[in-house]
């Protein structure tokens, strides 16, 4: 008699299991997002949830505020998760919030109601097909992203209490859009000046986790805790926090975390060179010193981790590129990535053979 172990799982087409259980699905996090551990711990278990079909009835699989200073990760943890279960950082609804501050503006989300002006031409963006469209057969779970949710108008504030609370939403045509398939993030930077005046200049490659000990990390903890937990009680009713299944504060970087960072960020850069150049792909060695370079440069107090992306786009990408259009790079040849004799630039040297080996 063939029996199936209570562990086996049909692979996915991204190559992903379908169902990731509350470790896998933890780990393949932790690969894609460092340093906020906090934000894993707090998600996982909702998708857990959803996957095995215990989520509650009449409302999203889950509802997450997400809050803390600029370039934590705040974004990049809802693009990981979209990654892990659609195979792809862009299959999230994203709502830019910043684009609904005056009332009106509102309508572009549910429609005008039939007989408004302009009703034929204002198309719905919340509708049961825009969710649909960012979700996959094997994880039906659309992931919606309410991107910096302080700065909407009353209007949309009050539209995003029924849908937290009941998980309906009635457009202006009068149809209904369910969000029972949903997990919902909202991203704020409620605090986030408080936060930093809290953190002094130790934000971000400086005194981060790897420089504090334990009981000096859960002190400030609690204190930037405290501090989005006012901010939030301020900004928002009663009710609306009541409909949050979970409020996560994001933690400023070590140089531990830091250091991960750019390495995922470097390995993404090869991937696109190969990606992109094809037949023509040529392979990047990027040394110590110049890790360090780009660190120094892609790393700043307002803008955390979110410079570095930028920098290595300035100090590589575009340099590279000027060199493959004028015929300086040969195809599967390598290119190491050092530390100018000045010590304030990235010099560039061809070789066409591995020089590890």
């Amino acid at each position: 008699m063939k029996t199936t172990s209570i562990n086996s799982r049909r692979r996915s087409p991204s190559g992903l299991p379908p169902n990731l259980n509350d470790r896998d699905l933890a780990h393949e996090l932790r690969l894609r997002l460092i340093g906020q551990e906090a934000a894993i711990d707090a998600i996982v278990p909702y998708v857990t949830m959803f996957q095995a079909g215990l989520s509650p009835e009449g409302r999203p699989a889950g509802v997450f505020l997400l809050l803390g200073p600029s370039g934590t990760g705040k974004t990049r943890t809802v693009e990981a998760l979209a990654e892990v279960l659609h195979g792809s950082e862009k299959s999230v609804l994203k709502i830019d919030c910043g684009e609904y501050q005056m009332d009106h503006e509102v309508a572009k989300l549910i429609g005008a109601p039939p007989g408004y002006l302009g009703h034929r031409e204002t198309q719905p963006l919340l509708t049961q097909f825009r969710l649909s469209s960012v979700a996959t057969e094997h994880t039906p779970l659309s992931i919606i992203l309410f991107d910096e949710v302080e700065k909407a108008a009353p209007s949309l504030n009050r539209l995003l209490l029924g849908v937290l609370d009941k998980g309906v939403l009635r457009l202006g045509d009068n149809t209904s859009v369910t969000f029972e398939n949903s997990i919902i993030f909202m991203t704020s930077n409620l605090g986030a000046a408080a936060m930093m005046k809290e953190l002094g200049s130790g934000f971000g490659f400086g005194r981060g986790t790897g420089g504090l000990s334990t009981a000096e990390t859960k002190d400030r903890s609690r204190k930037l805790a405290a501090i989005a937990d006012n901010a939030v009680r301020k900004a928002f009713a009663p009710e609306f926090i009541n409909r949050l299944d979970s409020t996560v504060t994001y933690e400023p970087l070590s140089k531990t975390a830091l250091e991960q960072i750019l390495d995922l960020q470097l390995a993404r850069l090869d991937a696109h060179i190969r990606s992109r150049m094809g037949l023509r792909y040529f392979n990047i060695e990027v040394r110590p010193e110049a890790r360090a370079y780009l660190l120094e440069r892609g790393i700043s107090a307002h803008f955390g981790a979110r410079e570095l992306k930028r920098t290595i786009h300035r100090q590589i990408l575009q340099p590279l590129a000027g060199f493959i259009l004028a015929g300086r790079i040969r195809p599967a040849s390598y290119v190491r990535i050092s530390l100018s004799e000045a010590g304030d630039s990235l010099s560039f040297t061809q070789r066409l053979y591995d020089p590890a080996a």
